[in-house]
């Protein structure tokens, strides 16, 4: 596996093809789970072949944007399995880079230690400091894309109830991110009141 020219490659792919109206699902937002998912998957002590694997389904977690925006894990899964051959991935690995993907789609339901990474990886920026910056960008994004058009009290409220259902699954996800997770809810239920 040579995620490194796998990484290059992708990268400047989603540079090129991801449509500009993609405010939140761009290339920094990729770039960022790709962080999160290094810095979450060291803390949770995954050996270096694994880090691998879960890197590379970080990287493509949400390429298939390229080609459609609702569905797109499933275009991501495919855009993978097209690339990852020529990068030296065999069929296993490509199975388990595939249930990374998907499991990323919302409602997120991990069935294991690696896809609880990805997915907490995915919506680390919930318990950061960036997170309202993420959000209005994600806001935008829906309505330039006709996904959903909302007034500022409609956003607040979506996402009090998301911030409400969503949990992070790592011991280390739980220890960093969920009390600024919490202390955002809080914020926003005192702006809506």
């Amino acid at each position: 596996m040579d995620f490194n020219a796998a990484s290059g490659y992708m990268l400047q792919r989603l540079e090129r093809e991801l449509k500009p109206e993609l405010s939140y699902h761009c290339v920094s937002h990729t770039v960022d789970v790709l962080d999160a998912t290094r810095l979450l998957s060291g803390l949770e002590n995954i050996s270096p072949q694994d880090q691998i694997l879960l890197l590379t389904a970080s990287l493509f977690h949400d390429a298939g944007m390229i080609v459609k925006y609702k569905d797109h894990e499933s275009a991501s899964v495919g855009l993978a399995e097209q690339t990852l051959p020529g990068f030296g991935y065999s069929k296993p690995q490509m199975d388990e880079i595939a249930s990374l993907i998907m499991v990323t789609k919302l409602p997120q339901r991990p069935y294991n230690h690696f896809e609880q990474i990805i997915c907490d990886a995915d919506l680390d920026y919930l318990g950061r400091d960036d997170f309202f910056i993420n959000s209005f960008k994600l806001k935008h994004e829906w309505q330039t894309n006709g996904i959903r058009t909302t007034t500022l009290q409609e956003w607040f409220e979506i996402q009090v109830k998301f911030l409400s259902e969503h949990q992070y699954f790592t011991k280390s996800a739980i220890r960093l991110r969920n009390a600024k997770k919490m202390q955002h809810l809080e914020e926003i239920r005192q702006l809506l009141s």
